[in-house]
């Protein structure tokens, strides 16, 4: 097949849901041509590694005096600030040019769309088609139901600032996702409760709808040497500028670590991720704590760390950071939050705990049974191992695509 894959930010290993899908399709044999913005070096760096890997590439920069222009339009308007975000005039141009030119010499035989941030393009691709040719069938990968998430960021968001946004987008957003899933004809999300969300948004577009989740490199995020972890410490991972992983963060630290030092002072936490937040890296003050910003290898953290956190306050989808802990066969202590888009069949490889006083006592439990922990920790991996390998996903969306294209002809 010959496939767009359009995505409103460079696909890497900190965006792991485009950059795996894509290998996975390059490595299945289909021409992919990804349309993406790219801002910063970094950015730039890692689309040529992209572009080394197989797919070609149409990118275009985007600033964040852009960006921000984007929003700032917006606001009078109906349309959510997440659907006009990474709009890029040249890469619109470049995809209605070839929206209008589909015909002879070789069509694209499917478009698939990334985020609500990236929705829009797929918009105009169904706008530009020209008239009286069959065009592509469209998806929407939306991974998360965003109108969803900034529901509970209004009752939970510890930071002010993001509860404010949250109430602004909620109503706005909820009303544009109720439409996007009427127009494309096929909307992938991670999880069933991300799916239902959409879903209760239009019920008439409900069986449109398609669970895809997400999976762990299992070679990169393996179990490494039991031997070389490292004694009473904990670590926690993810993106540390996001909202919903800022509040997980000052949570456990204000409201569970003083909980687990009352009964083993000794303990260290590793605060693993890009961009902390202030908040974040005022934490690093405490001599228990490091905070790292960027690394190159997280895997690394998880497989020395004795035990791995998420006391998620909310969030929605499936918890990458989770996933990827437990294919490193690292304990994982989560909330019922973290891990609501994660398959019954994980029971027995992670430890659910929601009050302070029981979180804490479980990492405490943990880190004096270390047969527990390899016991739980190994069940863990081996959960990973049969529903969330990227190779088994890659199958699964491209019976997606050969399943839409079917009904669509």
């Amino acid at each position: 097949m010959r496939i767009l894959y359009i995505v409103p930010y460079v696909p890497s290993q900190v965006r792991v849901r485009p950059f795996n899908l894509i290998r996975q399709l390059v490595g299945r044999g289909h021409e992919v041509t990804v349309a993406t913005v790219w801002t910063g070096d970094a950015e730039r760096m890692a689309l040529e590694a992209l572009r080394a890997s197989g797919p070609a590439v149409w990118s275009e920069p985007l600033s964040m005096v852009r960006a921000t222009w984007n929003c700032l339009r917006a606001l009078p308007t109906s349309r959510p600030l997440q659907s006009v975000f990474s709009w890029q005039p040249a890469l619109a141009g470049r995809i209605k040019a070839a929206a209008a030119d589909e015909g002879p010499g070789e069509p694209f035989d499917v478009i698939h769309v990334e985020h609500l941030r990236g929705a829009r393009y797929g918009l105009l691709w169904l706008n530009g088609s020209q008239a009286g040719r069959k065009r592509p069938p469209v998806i929407w990968d939306s991974v998360d139901c965003i109108s969803r998430l900034f529901a509970m960021t209004v009752e939970a968001g510890r930071s002010r600032t993001s509860r404010v946004m949250a109430r602004l987008e909620a109503g706005r957003t909820r009303r544009f996702e109720a439409t996007l899933i009427k127009q494309f004809d096929r909307t992938l999300v991670t999880s069933a409760q991300d799916g239902e969300a959409l879903g209760d948004l239009e019920l008439s577009a409900r069986s449109a709808i398609r669970v895809l989740p997400n999976g762990v490199d299992l070679e990169h995020f393996s179990e490494g040497d039991p031997r070389l972890r490292e004694q009473n410490t904990i670590v926690m991972s993810g993106k540390m500028s996001y909202h919903a992983n800022i509040s997980m963060v000052l949570h456990f630290v204000h409201d569970i670590l003083p909980k687990i030092r009352a009964k083993r002072p000794q303990v260290r936490l590793w605060i693993v991720g890009k961009d902390p937040a202030p908040a974040i890296a005022a934490l690093a003050s405490d001599p228990g704590i490091t905070v790292t910003g960027e690394v190159a290898n997280v895997a690394g953290y998880l497989q020395r760390a004795e035990v791995a956190v998420a006391p998620t306050v909310y969030g929605v989808g499936i918890q990458n950071k989770v996933l990827e802990a437990m294919s490193c066969a690292t304990v994982v202590v989560a909330s019922s939050h973290a891990v609501r888009g994660i398959g019954p069949g994980a029971a027995e490889g992670i430890v659910v705990a929601d009050d302070a006083e029981t979180f804490a006592s479980e990492v405490v439990g943990l880190l004096e049974q270390p047969e527990r922990r390899v016991t739980v920790g190994r069940a863990g991996r081996r959960y990973v191992e049969v529903e969330h390998d990227w190779g088994h996903i890659g199958e699964e969306l491209e019976q997606v695509y050969h399943g839409i294209i079917a009904h669509t002809s």
